[in-house]
């Protein structure tokens, strides 16, 4: 039986699609295998959001064809469908798979056709069919599944090539959702709702439900301990849905809200839909609702014309916020984004240094909101190593505990990037 294994890069939407993936082989009559180096057949589930997730998928397949030549290697996901042309020209790939099409994988590789993908960008927008995480696992983190509910996005941020490559707002039907999380319940304590922009589900369904709504009835009609929420523009986080993550012991305490930059002029830019006094409003109103919530963002460094001011601005801006941690990317040109096109772009020296100082604040706002937590007894679900809080942060543990539950945890101190439970000598000073 041909072995096969998928390697999944980029967001939870793409881990979804990946866990989509791994199912479709196996129902195909494929086994899994449990490395790169067991595999007859890799199938390399891409994102392209930045150049150098561009340069670490072509990486990849030129280290599986140098060490293992006969391995057929199938690329999809979001570079296969940015730049299918340009992979196909990768010595070592056999196919190469939109988007549009991945769902198409396991019947390709079944009767051995010679694909390269030549998809038009504009046959994603005419497809409402998306992966979602099957409801039997969940790729990589086998504690905590994953469950894509919506994919595309109508917005059209000047940086951004996920629109081009995913299509439009989609959202998975209600009925369908609550079914998957209602058997996810039966084998999980923790799901968690993703999506390429998850607060926008339900907008393109026939009546008026919002994602609220969803949840709610996810409270209702299923016995899942935890729902964990992942990223949601900062605007739809209504009031509304932030009462009832804040009022619900099952929901779990964390806001996840992308920023890109505190500078009003930078925002306009980049053609975000909120000023920085909108952004700080819902953040704080979080933070009013659930005074140990985990709080994150996405921020960026160095988008086109950034000038010293407005980064100072952002910088502040952040700073007197209570986040918890930060995703801080530098700006990497997209081709085919209005951005790539402005002619003042920030050196990269000068992008990387604003990152560096940017990182480094995330870091003292992460140990000042771990040290608020020593002393102090949060919930947690095991993982295979340690436990993970509701409040997003790492515990380690005094001795193995059994995976897949959710505990009480002390707090005696901290490591290096998490917490550790009382009782246990220290394992780093932070």
């Amino acid at each position: 039986m041909q072995r096969y294994f998928v390697k999944t890069f980029g967001c939870r939407a793409s881990q979804a699609d990946g866990a989509a993936l791994e199912a479709g082989l196996a129902s195909s009559g494929l086994s899994a295998a449990r490395e790169i180096a067991d595999a007859e057949l890799v199938v390399l589930n891409t994102c392209t959001v930045t150049a150098t997730a561009d340069d670490e998928l072509r990486q990849t397949v030129r280290r599986i064809h140098r060490t293992q030549p006969d391995t057929r290697i199938v690329v999809t996901g979001c570079y296969a469908q940015r730049a299918p042309e340009e992979i196909a020209a990768i010595p070592g790939v056999t196919w190469v798979v939109g988007n549009s099409h991945k769902n198409l994988i396991p019947d390709l590789v079944a009767d051995g056709t010679h694909y390269h993908g030549e998809i038009r960008i504009g046959d994603i927008f005419d497809q409402r069919d998306f992966l979602s995480a099957p409801v039997e696992d969940a790729l990589g983190d086998r504690t905590r599944p994953n469950l894509k509910i919506q994919d595309g996005c109508n917005n059209r941020c000047s940086f951004c090539i996920i629109p081009y490559v995913r299509g439009r707002s989609r959202s998975a039907q209600p009925d369908s959702v609550i079914g998957q999380v209602r058997h996810l319940a039966s084998k999980y304590r923790e799901v968690v709702l993703s999506g390429i922009n998850l607060g926008r589900w339900g907008r393109d369904l026939e009546g008026s439900s919002r994602l609220v709504d969803l949840v709610r009835r996810l409270l209702n009609e299923t016995e899942i301990e935890r729902l964990r929420l992942s990223s949601v523009e900062p605007m739809d986080w209504s009031d509304s849905l932030l009462e009832l993550v804040a009022r619900s012991p099952r929901i779990a305490k964390h806001v996840h809200a992308p920023l890109q930059s505190g500078s009003d002029k930078v925002l306009r830019r980049m053609h975000r839909k909120y000023r920085p006094r909108h952004y700080a409003d819902r953040i704080l109103n979080a933070r009013a609702l659930m005074p140990d919530c985990a709080v994150g963002a996405d921020v960026m460094t160095g988008f086109p014309g950034e000038s010293e001011q407005e980064f100072e601005e952002s910088r502040a801006f952040i700073e007197s916020l209570p986040f918890t941690y930060l995703h801080v990317f530098t700006y990497s040109a997209r081709p085919g984004t209005p951005a790539a096109d402005v002619t003042e772009q920030v050196p990269m020296e000068i992008r990387k240094y604003r990152t560096h100082v940017l990182r480094d604040l995330a870091q003292r706002k992460n140990l000042e909101f771990r040290k608020s937590m020593l002393g102090r007894t949060i919930s947690a679900v095991t993982l295979d190593n340690g436990a993970l809080s509701e409040n997003y942060l790492k515990v380690a543990l005094v001795r193995p505990r059994e995976s897949n539950r959710i505990e009480n945890i002390l707090i005696g101190g901290l490591t290096s990037d998490g917490l550790h439970e009382a009782g246990m000598l220290p394992i780093l000073a932070a």
